[in-house]
């Protein structure tokens, strides 16, 4: 008996994918070079020497149609808003449901969106697709793909910060490296892991929520004053 010889394609591995280009989400600005000495990694204990910082002013939990409509009109009054997500954790291998929490940093306050309480989420559409309102985070391509479980739209006016940290050659490109290394402060990340889904969250809960959002809003403007970023990319003209 002779072995049957497999087709010559069998084992051939499936070609891989190029990588998706997210330039549009990092709007550098012409001539902009990043300082050495912002460009090299941090150790864990280096952030963990610096101050602990966390969004000391008002936030506004939104839980029903009626907040909602009121923190639209609030909103679309801003230039420049703080976006992050937060998703209920899962431990085992599976769909990731979508996110629990959106959370949006305006120039005062802190808005935290409860979705799952939200029968008319479709009301966001219209902000997440302004261009010429920015909206600013880490991750923002995983953010967008998840609240399009919710409702869809098509997204306008974003801003990766950890995108922009790459194209300008920085090591390190998440929240809290960037807070470390930008800013000089430490951001709690003990919530992180915590139901995100629960009726009612805690105070803990809401303040690390709102700490990443409004984070998120301090670093575009940090990386804005030090002439990194364009503020008026041909996609928001």
């Amino acid at each position: 008996m002779y072995a049957s010889t497999p087709p010559a394609n069998m084992n051939r591995r499936a070609p891989k994918k190029p990588p998706q280009d997210l330039s549009h989400l990092a709007p550098i600005a012409d001539g902009a070079e990043m300082p050495e000495e912002h460009k090299r990694a941090f150790t864990t204990e280096e952030i963990g020497l610096l101050p602990l910082t966390a969004f000391v002013g008002k936030i506004i939990l939104v839980e029903c149609d009626r907040q909602l409509h009121q923190a639209m009109h609030v909103l679309h009054q801003e230039e420049l808003l703080g976006f992050d997500t937060e998703t209920r954790p899962i431990f085992k291998k599976g769909q990731v449901p979508p996110p629990a929490l959106l959370q949006l940093a305006g120039s005062r306050d802190v808005y935290i969106f409860q979705l799952p309480k939200l029968a008319d989420k479709a009301v966001l559409t219209e902000l997440l697709a302004s261009r010429h309102i920015v909206k600013s985070g880490v991750s923002v391509r995983d953010d967008l793909k998840g609240l399009k479980e919710h409702f869809e739209f098509t997204e306008r006016g974003f801003v990766d910060l950890g995108e922009v940290a790459k194209r300008l050659g920085m090591a390190t490109h998440g929240l809290r490296n960037l807070s470390a290394n930008l800013l000089g402060v430490r951001i709690s990340k003990g919530a992180q892991c915590s139901n995100w889904a629960r009726e009612a969250l805690s105070t803990k809960q809401i303040v690390y929520a709102a700490t990443d959002a409004w984070i998120s809003r301090e670093l575009y403007l940090k990386f804005a004053d030090m002439g990194m970023i364009d503020r008026d990319p041909p996609s928001r003209q």
